[in-house]
């Protein structure tokens, strides 16, 4: 069978779920592909800290326990999540209230916020609020900006805890930006930090709408911790068209699945 890369790393992570290793070999004769396509494949999926590489194979790193550092985590995906971000903009109208969290696919949510009047946005993101600040005096967007304050993370760049939750408890809005460490069917959608998915959870319980942004990394990924149940998101925006195989769960129904490459809704 010839298949894309991306498809390909879809299969094996799939797999490496299941079986908990994959062998180049048995990869390479599955895929009709040559080994060194498969290695290729093995080295781009542990440049991103999903798998490690042994003799003969790969299996599952154990960095699905834990986040790497905000700064680093910008420069993986970067394509996928800009063309996200840009793609989940579209979703916001002018008059909205929205809520934004700490993930680097949600910065770039913020940074392609243009051409939106009297915008109220929420977030308990450093990196996010400094970024909406440069766009309203730069006059792209026009609003208000409420950075959430509590304990600060310096190295995810987030504002979390107690205090956190109890300012964010005292707001509603129209919609919540959700960046995340993995989605699943079976186990929704998840992240490595139990304070910044306790804030994820309640962001979507002050929304209406919930929007999740996942690039196809964290597509069928469970990681440390659960926020919340597939059945509470509304969207989701990822640069690839959900799997075939959701379409046979019960939880998805009625889960508008955005692709953003242009082709729309799925």
């Amino acid at each position: 069978m010839s298949i894309s890369s991306e498809e390909r790393k879809r299969v094996i992570l799939e797999e490496l779920r299941s079986e908990g290793q994959v062998r180049v070999l048995e990869l390479s004769e599955q895929f009709s592909v040559s080994e060194e396509t498969i290695r290729r494949d093995l080295i781009l999926l542990e440049n991103e800290g999903i798998v490690k590489r042994v003799y003969g194979g790969a299996i599952r790193a154990v960095t699905d326990m834990y986040e790497p550092p905000y700064l680093q985590r910008q420069n993986v995906k970067r394509t996928e999540k800009e063309i996200i971000g840009r793609k989940a903009a579209e979703l916001i109208e002018s008059g909205d209230t929205i809520v934004i969290d700490v993930g680097t696919t949600a910065l770039e949510l913020a940074k392609s916020i243009t051409n939106r009047e009297r915008l109220t946005v929420l977030t308990n993101s450093i990196a996010v609020a400094y970024h909406l600040m440069e766009a309203i005096n730069a006059q792209r967007f026009s609003g208000n900006v409420i950075v959430i304050g509590g304990d600060l993370n310096p190295e995810q760049q987030s504002l979390t805890g107690s205090l956190s939750e109890e300012v964010l408890s005292k707001f509603r809005v129209n919609k919540a930006f959700v960046s995340i460490g993995g989605i699943s069917p079976q186990r929704g959608i998840s992240d490595y930090d139990v304070k910044e998915a306790s804030m994820s959870r309640l962001m979507i319980r002050t929304a209406a709408h919930t929007i999740v942004l996942a690039d196809d990394s964290k597509i069928n990924r469970e990681v440390f911790v659960e926020i919340a149940p597939l059945n509470w998101v509304h969207t989701v925006v990822s640069n690839v068209p959900q799997p075939d195989e959701w379409k046979s769960f019960h939880n998805t129904k009625g889960l508008q699945w955005i692709e953003a490459n242009g082709k729309g809704d799925l």
